[in-house]
């Protein structure tokens, strides 16, 4: 081999390992490797009284489907047609979208960006009409330009994978939104099937309270009982009617507060499921503690944003380190449409430049600081967030098991209370007691139903809040 030859195998060698290098370091990416946080979860589930769920993962609540779960086909219709049309959800959706979008424009700054350009002036017209014009040019020129940073130490890598973890947040907070709004239609559904319990209890106690006051007034006129008496029965009926509009208006709202739910117009919403205060099961599948970390979508929003935190510390850290900048442009030029493209009118050139921080005065420095106190801070709301979750399920277990016991006890009061009240009317009607005696018993009665129905209300949402603690519904 020559000396030419071997100066050009050498400068071909030199060319092929600069190169590795270069895409050597353009791959390394500095910043920490994410590690998830290290949380032991308990083996089951805190219940009532400090018993502990069985950890059989078999047909937990939380993978069953809604339709599963609630089966009235009004509740059902409902929900569909919220999943559909809710605007919290349709504005959810937008953010992912919105998240997509700006994932796309960190992303793009890793690339070259390369712009072409031109430019006339002035014409050359002739003198007179009779004089062909030859080109309307004067001056002109024609350009390719192109810009690159390489990503040596992975700032941009590391910028889209923050965004990236951003957009993922996003998407657990869209099915986040999911699992609240099938519990806020469940929720209102019940509230509503509850004040029609309460109206119509109320309805049937105006009647029979109407009923004995008519009784009261006749024995008044007949000289068998005092006027008191007569006010007394008429207080007992006023107390009841009042209820009336009262429980009328509540209805009214939460049938406007299910519509906005529907994304619909203040109006009537259907609501007569006869079953929709029935008790849940007794036994209610969990599954096991560590299941939610993956199945509740706001813990996995949490982790989505610990992710982000941790790739911006990253970034801070590779803004210590030079940036090389790499430019070039091209292009023609000439006085006439026949020269602008003229191989001999190029100009051709080449820019490269590389920058090193020495002092910003704290700044680089305070990002970094700042980044690292970021990610702590995403950190303990991830820990938060499982935390909670845990505390969400065993509240609804507790409450549903409580609840239970309250209803069965308020049960037996009502019947106490219906019984008490059947006496003492019969007991007035017969002459042996005051109406004083009906008016307490009659308003204990009152009372005791109207609360028999709230607590009839609150076990039913047992279920409810015990299927959205468990992450069920989005899937």
């Amino acid at each position: 081999m020559t000396a030419t030859g071997r100066i050009i195998a050498t400068r071909d060698r030199l060319a092929k390992a600069s190169l590795l290098v270069l895409l050597g370091a353009t791959g390394c990416t500095v910043g920490p490797k994410y590690v998830r946080p290290q949380i032991q979860p308990p083996p089951a589930f805190r219940a009532v009284d400090n018993a502990q769920t069985s950890n059989d993962t078999k047909d937990s609540l939380g993978d069953q489907q809604w339709s599963d779960i609630f089966r009235e086909p009004e509740l059902q219709d409902v929900i569909r047609a919220a999943l559909a049309n809710n605007f919290d959800l349709r504005i959810a959706a937008e953010r992912v979208l919105e998240a997509r979008a700006q994932v796309q424009i960190t992303r793009s700054q890793a690339f070259p960006q390369i712009t072409v350009g031109g430019t006339g002036l002035g014409a050359n017209l002739g003198n007179s009409l009779n004089n062909i014009v030859e080109s309307p040019l004067a001056d002109g020129s024609l350009s390719l330009s192109t810009s690159w940073t390489p990503d040596f130490w992975g700032l941009y890598r590391r910028q889209t994978e923050a965004a990236r973890e951003q957009m993922m947040a996003q998407v657990w907070a869209q099915r986040a939104v999911r699992v609240s709004l099938v519990q806020q239609v469940a929720t209102t559904y019940i509230q509503l099937r509850a004040l029609d319990r309460q109206l119509e209890i109320t309805r049937r106690t105006v009647e029979a309270r109407r009923n004995s006051a008519d009784l009261t007034r006749r024995l008044e006129e007949a000289g068998d009982a005092p006027l008191s008496d007569v006010r007394q029965a008429e207080q007992l009926l006023y107390t009841a009617t009042t209820q009336i509009p009262e429980i009328e208006q509540q209805i009214q709202q939460n049938e406007n507060a299910m519509r906005l739910l529907l994304a619909q117009e203040p109006g009537v919403v259907l609501h007569t499921a006869p079953h929709a205060l029935s008790p849940p099961p007794e036994k209610l599948p969990t599954g096991v503690p560590s299941e939610l970390l993956e199945r509740r979508p706001d813990i996995q929003q949490a982790e989505a944003k610990l992710r982000a935190a941790n790739a911006q510390v990253g970034v801070a850290k590779a803004q210590f380190f030079p940036q090389v900048s790499i430019s070039a442009s091209g292009g023609v030029g000439g006085d006439t449409l026949s020269s602008l493209f003229n191989p001999s009118a190029r100009t051709i050139y080449g820019i490269g430049s590389l920058t090193q921080p020495l002092f910003e005065g704290g700044r680089l420095r305070g990002q970094l600081t700042l980044s690292q106190r970021q990610k702590d801070e995403m950190v303990a709301n991830y820990l938060k967030t499982i935390y909670t979750a845990f505390r969400d399920v065993s509240n609804a277990l507790i409450a549903a098991r409580k609840q239970r016991d309250a209803r069965e006890q308020q049960e037996l009061l009502v019947a106490a209370a219906e019984d008490a009240t059947r006496l003492a009317r019969a007991r007035y009607a017969s002459g042996a007691t005051s109406y004083l005696e009906v008016l307490t018993t009659d308003s204990n009665l009152f009372s005791a139903q109207l609360n028999l129905t709230t607590i009839q209300q609150i076990e039913a949402l047992t279920l409810v809040n015990l299927y959205g603690a468990l992450g069920g519904g989005w899937r």
